[in-house]
């Protein structure tokens, strides 16, 4: 059975289990004020049951929905790479509400970097997303000695000026006890020549980066050592 209906049939028998029970529990109702006590706690307790029904009902769909949100990605930023000279390249940045930039920056690799809010379990069941803010990207040297003395590209992707809670919560860790982890990650590729490349947003909190295209990937391939 396909996940949608067999979550649509969980809600269904919530709510008809939510129906049952209220029906119940008016009945009760009834025959107390009558004074039929027997069958009125009778009634009542077949209420209290289908009320659980109903609570079963409504804690295992929400549970499917918060792990199918765990297994989704969210698509957080497009790249393109156009190489100007030997390890320097130009680097156009697109962001999900529109926003694009556009830079220079030198070495083998580029490396986007994100803050990462990661909920507890809980949250995450009832639909809490991971949050993120992109922070910026930078340029890799695979020569870990011209890494250490190269000069360094960045490109800033935050408002320093808006209010952080990642900063919030390493600052104040008492103060959102919700949240499970927070940390930073990170996700990079060579770069490439006419490259294209998506990064995404895993739910559990990760940075992923894909080729976006066929030519992408090859000339990645052809990159390797």
């Amino acid at each position: 059975m396909p996940l949608t209906a067999f979550l649509i049939g969980l809600y269904g028998f919530a709510i008809l289990s939510l129906l049952i029970a209220i029906g119940h529990g008016a009945g009760a109702r009834r025959h107390w004020r009558s004074r039929r006590r027997f069958r009125a706690c009778h009634r009542a307790l077949w209420s209290l049951v289908f009320a659980l029904l109903a609570v079963i009902g409504v804690i295992g769909g929400t549970a499917l929905l918060g792990y199918r949100r765990l297994a989704a990605e969210a698509l957080v930023a497009k790249l393109d790479t156009r190489q100007l000279a030997p390890q320097r390249f130009a680097v156009d940045i697109e962001l999900p509400d529109g926003t694009r930039k556009s830079a220079e920056i030198a070495g083998d690799e580029w490396q986007r970097d994100a803050r990462v809010i990661k909920w507890d379990v809980r949250a995450v069941v009832l639909g809490a997303p991971p949050l993120y803010r992109l922070d910026r990207v930078t340029g890799r040297y695979r020569d870990a000695q011209q890494e250490s003395t190269a000069p360094k590209s960045v490109v800033a992707l935050s408002d320093p000026s808006r209010v952080d809670l990642w900063q919030m919560k390493q600052r104040f860790p008492r103060w959102i006890p919700w949240i499970d982890a927070d940390y930073g990650s990170g996700a990079y590729l060579p770069l490439v020549d006419g490259g294209r490349f998506n990064v995404t947003l895993a739910a559990a909190g990760g940075l992923v980066a894909r080729p976006a295209d066929a030519t992408t990937a090859d000339k990645i391939g052809a990159t390797a050592f």
